[in-house]
């Protein structure tokens, strides 16, 4: 029997690859495959629209807004406490709009992923597809990477390539790239997934 791997996913807003990661482990039975369970749900607001998601599904979800905390440091050290009560195999960032403390991200180092909309190591950071648009690239994407202190630069896990159309917009080229970052995102966590069942069943 595979021992139960706890994932908490951070959100700060409509979570769509949130759900896409939920609706694969139930689709594709990862707690029965590699003891993978979406533990819970942790936004920075309360309005995030991926709460309601979450709670349908039955998952455990919690809010902890960043506005009450005098500081970056210290915001980070109380959502570490509460992540920590979930005792996380992995920590899966999906539209989580806070940048991490270097001590947060060696807490979690090697078992914390990130999804970006770009094809990393191009375009790091905001507005990425405006940026890929005004470079004239024919060519978009998404990556899944693992987080380090280096903000979108951590070793890659997968990644999606979309063409760029004449006529495109930011919004329609993220339109895009949005449906191939909910392809990419749950594969790179069900393989993470395997490897840690992987390696216990090598311990054992």
């Amino acid at each position: 029997m595979t021992s139960q791997k706890n994932i908490v996913i951070l959100i700060s807003g409509g979570g769509s690859n949130m759900a896409a990661i939920v609706r694969a482990a139930q689709r594709e039975h990862w707690l029965r495959r590699f003891g993978g369970r979406i533990a819970a749900v942790i936004s920075n607001k309360a309005d995030a629209g991926g709460l309601k998601f979450a709670k349908e599904q039955g998952i455990a979800t919690e809010v902890l807004d960043h506005k009450a905390f005098p500081d970056r440091a210290s915001f980070d050290t109380a959502l570490a406490e509460l992540i920590d009560r979930y005792e996380p195999a992995l920590v899966v960032l999906a539209g989580f709009m806070r940048i991490l403390t270097p001590e947060f991200v060696a807490r979690y180092a090697g078992r914390m992923l990130n999804i970006h909309p770009s094809l990393l190591p191009a375009f790091p950071g905001l507005h990425t597809h405006q940026r890929a648009l005004e470079a004239g690239c024919r060519f978009a994407g998404a990556t899944v990477h693992i987080v380090t202190a280096d903000l979108d630069h951590g070793p890659i896990l997968a990644q999606a390539v979309v063409p760029v159309l004449p006529d495109d917009t930011p919004d329609t080229l993220a339109a895009r790239v949005l449906t191939q970052e909910h392809l990419i995102y749950p594969q790179a966590v069900a393989r993470c997934l395997e490897r840690q069942a992987g390696l216990q069943q090598e311990a054992a």
